[in-house]
């Protein structure tokens, strides 16, 4: 296929662009942005991405906001992402952003109940306006006269004639808004502008002052998406909206078109687009299809697109774009994402695409079209983002991308700066530098072979189907190369807020699994464990080689214990935990043979309050045959560190469960007496110690506990002192990993940003 050849030609000059430090410019015509202090590196993507956006000026400029905390810049098209600094902007799921129609610098973008803009294309923000309730739908800005913007909030509009500095209610439009469009052959002294809420399509004939409802042909105004284009110069105008699909003797609803500027809609539905009304298979989506994003431009109304629920997994049923370049009279199914849809398959390969050999199917969480070129749109969902520039003949990963010639399909995957998913440990492989393991939530697993230039995605290689989505720990024989254990779950989050706070079910399968191969492949080492999360699994290195004594940590069952290798385990835990609480979370053991569990939180949603017993930290001298609480008054600790060269010295990182318990806490005397020696926030994470630089100790908050501060802390004076690292973009940091062959530098596991790779310590950033 020759459309495919030159995909491929294409991205892997791109590619190769990306694995050399360059970056790709060439729409924009501008210089590439400074190399940052922090590099994300590791699998992008793995989380729910929002509100893609594209701006008017620059195709290449993009936006999309995420479920994890972070909000993300792209200047080259989609192929390469910057996290925007979270204390300058974090992610807001519910309003997509606005590009200013004649400065390409300038982006607002709402902040919940605010609204920021920047004018230095996304390095600096400040808020400018506070709008009272939620901002929603899109903050639209008028193409001509940039003073007039339109957004949604508190199920209705708000209208600026400032250019975003003031904003006042309008009358009319109620619900929660879906879009806006500004019709361009309208004077801009009584621009005509129309709305789309759930509840209806409104029109203003005066710039947005008043609104009559504008309804007339839509048998029923369950609107689900909408989208407008006029062009000055055609004097054309069309709108279209979509609603509700219902089954009334056959399929009614789903898209509509008025070419009157709303005074009467009638349906777009032609040929070749889905109007099932039945499910073909049991993975449909649902019996009817439904439409709910809409996406033109004003410089060809009549190109449109729109997105489809689906009614079966393969053709034509599937979930997909449909492209229309005559208003709707007639479409085409331009997104196959499916390698099993053989020749029509169109989009390049993610590492679950080329692992697995299928996709995932479902509606959008957002999508944009670019208002210059029409060709070119994204989409958002669960875990990807999809990117066409060529109007859907080919599609490619903006949160991913392919090494070329890493084998077809693919294995071998680079970084594309989209991070949003969690990682809970990093590690280098001590036996070969090179090799680099990442244990995640959502792809279970990731392992790179050139340090941490490009990665392999371990999901299917995680040993039960049931466990893969999250590894939490890793373990590695002392002695034998490639041989490891790993502590793997079917829930993840744990032990943050999710989970503890009773917003996950905290009980799916999991276990321990075993590598010989350096972590290529995994079998179920899991005889006499339950089937629970398992959260934490070490190797006690003074045990002999073929008959490592191993712990584990089984959420909600305690600690159990291997003295063959992980081949048969054994409950030990006398005196761990409560009744109502053996949340076992991580074990340790000391070089000494001091062995360490930490039960983290319990919470009630019924009583709003924590259990308090059986949380803490415990530590077992006889192998794990009896524990003794060391710290009973944390009742959510997250992580515990003990230094190396004294079990002594423990640091903890606790959250708030009550009286401001936040914070890292230590103990000199094995947990006799305790200090909270700081505290930066309400969510606190864990305390490491720098291994070539003593009294050097890091200290990380997660779960937005510093929304303008820093979440990584460096104290190089034993803790009486902290400096922040502000210039890590990112705001929910877990754990450090130190370079074994480069003090200077360190690796940090985040809660939704994958990994970052910088400096050891703080580095001060040019105004």
């Amino acid at each position: 296929m020759k459309k495919q050849a030159v995909l491929a030609s294409a991205t892997a000059l791109l590619i190769s662009a990306v694995l050399m430090g360059a970056s790709c410019y060439a729409a924009s015509g501008l210089k590439p942005e400074p190399k940052e202090v922090w590099q994300p590196i590791g699998l992008s993507g793995g989380g729910a991405m929002y509100n893609p956006a594209i701006s008017p000026i620059d195709p290449d400029l993009m936006m999309v906001n995420c479920d994890m905390g972070g909000a993300y810049l792209s200047y080259d098209g989609g192929y390469n992402w910057k996290m925007i600094n979270h204390s300058q902007l974090g992610s807001y799921k519910g309003c997509q952003a606005g590009f200013h129609p004649k400065d390409i610098n300038t982006i607002f973008a709402a902040a919940g109940t605010s609204l920021r803009v920047t004018h230095d294309r996304g390095k600096t923000w400040k808020q400018i306006a506070g709008i009272g309730s939620r901002l929603e739908g899109q903050i639209a800005i008028d193409p001509e006269e940039p003073n007039l913007m339109l957004v949604g909030a508190g199920g209705g509009i708000r209208r600026s004639q400032d250019g975003g500095h003031n904003w006042k209610a309008v009358n009319g439009p109620s619900g929660t808004v879906l879009g806006f469009h500004f019709d361009m052959t309208s004077l801009v002294s009584k621009r005509v502008c129309f709305a789309a809420t759930i509840n209806g399509v409104w029109r203003s004939d005066d710039g947005g002052l008043n609104w009559t409802k504008k309804i007339n042909g839509l048998p029923w105004t369950q609107i689900q998406g909408f989208a407008g284009g006029s062009n000055a110069k055609s004097k054309s105008v069309i709108l279209y909206c979509s609603i509700q699909s219902r089954d009334i003797d056959g399929f009614k609803g789903g898209i509509y078109r008025s070419t009157d500027r709303g005074e009467s809609w009638t349906q777009a539905m032609g040929q070749g687009i889905n109007k099932d009304t039945k499910a073909y298979d049991q993975w449909a989506q649902g019996n009817i299809a439904q439409y709910r994003d809409i996406l033109t431009t004003n410089v060809e109304p009549r190109i449109v697109y729109t997105y489809n629920s689906s009614t079966g997994i393969f053709p034509p049923h599937h979930a997909t774009v449909y492209r229309s370049t005559n208003a709707g009279e007639s479409w085409s199914a331009v997104f196959y994402q499916d390698p099993r849809f053989g020749d029509k398959y169109n989009v390049e390969h993610n590492y679950l695409t080329a692992y697995l050999g299928v996709a995932w199917q479902g509606s959008p969480h957002g999508t944009a079209i670019a208002p210059s070129e029409p060709n070119r749109i994204m989409q958002t969902d669960n875990e990807m983002c999809y990117i066409t520039h060529n109007g859907g003949e080919s599609w490619f990963n903006g949160q991913t991308r392919p090494v070329p010639g890493s084998g077809k399909p693919p294995k071998d995957f680079i970084n594309t700066g989209l991070v949003v998913t969690s990682t809970w440990h990093y590690y280098i492989d001590s036996f070969e530098h090179n090799r680099h393991y990442i244990a995640y939530t959502d792809t279970g697993l990731a392992r790179s072979l050139d340090g941490d230039k490009t990665w392999k995605c371990g999901y299917v290689e995680i040993p039960d189907s049931e466990w893969r989505n999250t590894c939490y720990e890793m373990a590695f024989d002392p002695e034998i190369p490639g041989k490891l254990w790993g502590a793997f779950s079917g829930t993840h989050d744990i032990p943050n807020c999710n989970v503890i706070l009773g917003r996950h079910r905290p009980d799916y399968p999991g276990g321990v699994g075993v590598s010989r191969d350096f972590g290529a492949t995994w079998t179920k080492s899991n005889k006499g464990l339950p089937e629970a999360p398992c959260c934490s699994v070490v190797v006690d290195p003074a045990s002999p080689a073929g008959k490592r004594t191993l712990y584990t940590a089984i959420f909600g069952h305690g600690v159990y214990k291997s003295t063959d290798d992980g081949l048969n385990w054994v409950k030990k835990s006398n005196g761990l935990g409560s009744a109502n609480n053996m949340r076992a979370y991580r074990v340790q053991v000391h070089k000494d043979g001091t062995v360490f569990c930490l039960v983290t939180g319990m919470y009630y949603r019924d009583k709003g309050s924590f259990e308090t017993k059986g949380a803490g930290l415990y530590k077992s001298n006889d192998g794990g045959e009896s524990w003794t609480q060391i710290n009973d008054t944390l009742l959510w600790a997250r992580d515990f560190t003990v230094d190396p060269a004294d079990s002594r010295i423990i640091y903890i990182g606790a959250a708030d469960a009550e009286n401001e318990q936040g914070g890292l806490w230590r103990t000199t005397d094995g947990g006799l007496n305790w200090n909270k020696i700081a505290r930066k926030g309400r969510q606190h994470f864990g305390g490491y110690l720098h291994p070539s630089r003593p009294g050097w100790i890091y200290m990380t908050l997660g779960d937005w506990s510093a929304p303008n501060d820093s979440a990584l802390w460096l104290s190089r004076d034993n803790g009486k002192t902290w400096e922040g690292f502000m210039e890590l973009p990112f705001n929910r940091i877990q754990r450090v990993t130190f370079d074994p062959d480069n003090e200077d530098i360190i690796y940090v596991t985040t809660f939704g940003g994958s990994i970052f790779k910088g400096p050891a310590a703080p580095v001060k950033l040019q105004p």
